[in-house]
């Protein structure tokens, strides 16, 4: 009949309809405060996931930003006319102050110098950032903007806090896209941490540790902590005037719905975690693409030996030029050829079969099937994409966290670290040689491709669902723990310790003069007799 007919003709409309119509998706308003290079090239990868589902993106950046732009197709900006202390002449400065005290060779005294500059220099960030901040609360315009876009969600690096303490000021829910924080490495900041076995950035310690190294362990956590204290001591102000007066940085710190870690359990030492944390570690990562021309020939060029390429990430171009001769002199020695990420003075000692670039494509070298070895100062992301295509790794950190990383891959050998302040060409090239012709690196660097690859959803998708599922319920504190109102000594149950040590303590005395009273009234009754 017709109207069967009909109702088929309707059935196949709507079935090409869901087939060949995109999803139309609910889009939701979110404001991004981000962090400078490397953390902004994570967020950026979040950001054009969320616009290409149909969100609104709004970035809040300073007006001294190198990496943020102000135009962009994937957001709309909001401009602080304020400096956010991450300029790029403060960083450069910084590093290269780290560097030439690291040359000054292993001490105490060395060590000393290290983390006083670290100090001194991160108390000087956050005294900008907070006036940054500052400047931002009392923009008027700037705020009502804020204020009548009814923002769903705030997305931040908490590396600085700006978007923590607006998140409490406008009451809205917070998502952290972080792997390090203002209060140090994430995981130190709400999870249950045993020093026994969790190892602090810095002390270069694996997962089993002996008894000094728990020591150790245990003296650079209180270090840190006072030194952490100290640098976040500007924002208590700010806290006080524009979340409540009963707050303070920690608490406010703690009270994210989500936290998007950027850690990986291939890669990090097991610990323990919380229901609101979603790792994500690689969600950078992907297939590689096809290389410019020029770049394509070049790899090709290499025959049978392969291509090695080398980065030290997005705030060091160069290193110091002595440096920078031993390591072209020992890469000249080496039939394969090399692709190195270099904007300093040339290096007289630089051979034919170096190319300098001042960018590469780096995730589409590294899944190149004729790159041999990644040269790499050790980066959270460099390391993932290694990870992820399989490359080994010749590794010379440098700051920050990048001895560790780089520890890290040690334990697993799947790459060497050199110690670049007091390697010459000779040790660099043996290094090299090592990486390149022992297959132990690349097998075990393989196998943690094959267990990074192997998970049930894509770490990017995993982050963006978690993302829009705060949005949709404005929120998750279901998943957050309330330990952070707990004072230490609760937290760490020394209260009821202490309380069970008296309970205990009094049991005893209590025993011990009840046997005495009644040996001592047994021994009268037998005076008595």
């Amino acid at each position: 009949p017709w109207s069967r007919g009909l109702m088929m003709l309707w059935a196949g409309v709507y079935v090409s309809l869901c087939l060949f119509l995109p999803c139309v998706v609910h889009g939701e308003k979110v404001l991004v405060f981000p962090m400078e290079g490397s953390h902004w090239v994570n967020m950026k990868i979040l950001i054009e996931q969320l616009h290409s589902r149909g969100h609104e993106i709004t970035v809040v950046r300073s007006n001294d930003s190198w990496y943020i732009k102000e135009n962009s197709l994937l957001y709309t900006s909001i401009t602080v006319n304020f400096p956010s202390g991450f300029d790029e002449n403060l960083i450069s400065d910084y590093v290269s102050k780290l560097l030439e005290i690291q040359r000054q060779g292993k001490s105490a005294w060395m060590r000393f110098n290290f983390e006083i500059e670290n100090t001194q220099t991160g108390l000087e960030i956050h005294r900008k950032c907070s006036q940054m901040v500052q400047g931002l609360m009392e923009d008027e315009i700037k705020m009502k903007f804020i204020r009548d876009s009814k923002f769903d969600l705030i997305l931040t690096d908490p590396v600085i806090p700006t978007g923590v303490i607006m998140a409490h000021y406008l009451g809205l829910p917070l998502v952290y896209n972080v792997r390090w924080a203002t209060l140090g490495e994430a995981h130190l900041s709400f999870a249950p941490s045993p020093l026994s076995y969790i190892p602090l950035t810095g002390t270069m310690f694996s997962d089993k540790m002996s008894f000094f190294e728990r020591v150790v362990n245990v003296l650079v956590y209180a270090v840190g902590y006072m030194q952490i204290s100290y640098c976040v001591s500007p924002y208590q102000g700010l806290i006080e005037k524009y979340v409540g007066p009963d707050e303070d940085y920690f608490s406010i710190f703690l009270k994210a719905d989500i936290w998007l870690m950027r850690v990986d359990f291939v890669f990090e030492f097991p610990r323990p975690t919380m229901p609101n944390v979603v790792y994500m570690g690689g969600f950078q990562c992907k297939p590689a693409k096809p290389l410019p021309q020029h770049l394509e020939d070049f790899v090709q060029s290499s025959g049978e030996h392969g291509v090695i390429i080398m980065s030290l990430g997005t705030l060091i171009g160069s290193l110091p030029h002595d440096l920078s001769e031993e390591i072209a002199a020992a890469f000249a020695k080496l039939p394969q050829k090399v692709i190195w990420r270099y904007t300093g003075d040339k290096p007289s000692t630089l051979g034919n079969n170096t190319l300098l670039v001042e960018w590469m494509p780096q995730n589409d070298l590294l899944g190149h099937p004729k790159t041999k070895v990644f040269v790499a100062h050790g980066g959270t992301n460099g390391i993932q994409e290694a990870i992820y295509h399989g490359v080994p790794i010749l590794g010379i950190p440098l700051v920050f966290d990048q001895p560790d990383n780089l520890f890290r891959i040690d334990e697993r050998q799947a790459g060497k670290t050199v110690d670049i302040f007091t390697m010459n060409r000779d040790t660099f090239y043996e290094s090299l040689q090592e990486v390149l012709y022992e297959p132990t690196y690349r097998n075990n660097m393989q196998r943690l491709s094959r267990l990074h690859r192997d998970t049930p959803v894509n770490p990017l998708d995993n982050a963006i669902f978690w993302i829009e599922f705060v949005m949709r319920h404005k929120g998750a504190a279901h998943l957050r723990t309330e330990s952070y109102k707990m004072p230490w000594y609760s937290y760490h149950s020394v209260d009821v310790i202490l309380f069970l040590g008296v309970v205990c303590f009094l049991t005893f005395i209590c025993i011990l003069t009840t046997y005495y009273q009644h040996k001592c009234l047994k021994l009268q009754t037998k005076k008595e007799k």
